[in-house]
């Protein structure tokens, strides 16, 4: 029996979270639209660099530019503290 690649999985998974955040930030960007809401458009902006961002980064830009193992863990780090304070601010500073 063939194994399955451990890698695989992992990319299914980060597609099917990538997936799934961007239908929940187009739910609340539908919202901050039909209310003109900007609390909710700040938690859109939020779900999308917590879910969807750092998919685009490890699985379309950091191949295409060649980029380390390092450089991919910052540029997902930074989207997910980008994406933390966005909602932070969507909950509090508005």
């Amino acid at each position: 029996m063939a194994g399955v690649d451990p890698g695989a999985i992992a990319a299914v998974a980060a597609a099917a979270t990538a997936l799934a955040g961007t239908v929940v930030a187009a739910l609340a960007y539908r919202g901050a639209r039909r209310n003109d809401s900007a609390t909710m458009r700040y938690l859109a902006v939020g779900i999308a660099c917590i879910a969807v961002v750092p998919f685009v980064l490890l699985y379309g830009v950091m191949p295409t530019l060649a980029l380390s193992d390092a450089q991919s863990l910052l540029a997902v780090s930074l989207a997910n503290v980008a994406g933390l304070l966005a909602i932070l601010y969507s909950l509090d500073g508005t």
